[in-house]
């Protein structure tokens, strides 16, 4: 059984990565060492480049559980299938997520991202509940290893793919402040850890001879995989329930505010909110009643300018009022 599923997975592996493996060795190069410009497109591009490298770890790591018919080194190649599928919806979101405003979504498409990055984590949460049932399956009687040394070695040849990658994505994320390119980078560095773990694990049990120990790797592996999966789920939901930015970002925005807002009284009613690679700040100025309609927009115009210049990626809404709306709370001006 374990033979017949193994060649199942092999067959589906190696064939892809036979497609997607030129392109990537092609593409590397120009991805690791290109220029830090952190755009929309160099994210869609790396994110494309994911799945081929997904597809190779995969079908690596595939072969080092057919090799050594190990539980541990199954939840191992287990998550690398959910690498695969998370870097596919990071692309589909990334290319959807860059589609300009419409006219039934006017404020743009950027909260795709945080739907594919919950989908990853779901998928992450998926994966652990598989390896605890193949981990439950194989626990009693153990299964012996076949050939240990050769499928660690394989397994680290992926593992050390995986890492080199998981660096590039993480860089790719920050500059492109991408929900889902973020969510695929911690799965990566998790893969890493546990593959790292795995591996270990084989050895004691090489070593100790406890063929029971495998599994109860597979379990450790699943565990932590089902923590990560969660946090995935969490921090992205958050994203689309609309959640205020840290206390560090509202504190650098009424700083903006009050240090180029000269000529107003007050501004209050901040409020934040993120949306992939997009802020959306709006508040109420509060300025002189009799103040000019010219002189009221320059003072907006001057606020609006601090805060894109030193937040990327805001826009911007500034409702003016007269004097007699002061609330007397929020960024005090004068």
């Amino acid at each position: 059984m374990r033979h017949a599923t193994a060649y199942t997975l092999l067959s589906g592996a190696l064939w892809a990565a036979t497609l997607s493996g030129a392109l990537w060795a092609a593409t590397l190069p120009g991805a690791l060492w290109g220029r830090d410009e952190g755009n929309v497109d160099h994210a869609k591009q790396v994110a494309l480049r994911s799945i081929g490298v997904g597809i190779i770890v995969l079908a690596l790591k595939a072969c080092a559980w057919w090799l050594t018919g190990s539980s541990a080194l199954y939840s191992d190649a287990l998550e690398s299938v959910v690498n695969v599928a998370s870097s596919v919806a990071a692309s589909a979101a990334l290319f959807y997520a860059a589609r300009p405003a419409d006219e039934n979504h006017p404020y743009g498409h950027d909260k795709a991202e945080f739907f594919a990055a919950v989908l990853v984590g779901v998928l992450i949460i998926v994966a652990a509940l598989s390896i605890f049932q193949h981990a439950w399956a194989n626990w009693d009687p153990p299964t012996s290893l076949d050939a240990p040394l050769t499928g660690v070695a394989v397994n680290l040849a992926a593992t050390a793919i995986n890492a080199a990658w998981a660096l590039l994505l993480g860089r790719t994320a920050r500059q492109a402040r991408s929900a889902v390119l973020r969510a695929d980078a911690r799965h990566l560095w998790s893969d890493v850890a546990t593959s790292f773990a795995v591996v270990v694990g084989v050895g004691i049990v090489l070593w100790t001879g406890l063929g029971w120990m495998d599994g109860a790797i597979a379990v450790g592996v699943g565990v932590h995989v089902l923590w990560s999966g969660w946090g995935v789920v969490r921090e992205n939901i958050a994203g689309l329930m609309d959640e205020a930015p840290g206390g560090e970002v509202m504190s650098r925005t009424r700083d903006l505010i009050h240090r180029h807002a000269e000529g107003a009284i007050e501004a209050h009613d901040l409020r934040m909110r993120h949306a992939g690679r997009t802020s959306y700040l709006e508040f109420h100025l509060v300025l002189p009643g009799e103040m000019r309609v010219a002189d009221a927009h320059a003072i907006c115009d001057r606020v609006e300018a601090a805060l894109k210049a030193e937040l990327e990626g805001i826009v911007v809404t500034i409702h003016v009022e007269p004097e007699g709306k002061a609330k007397h709370h929020g960024v005090l001006v004068l």
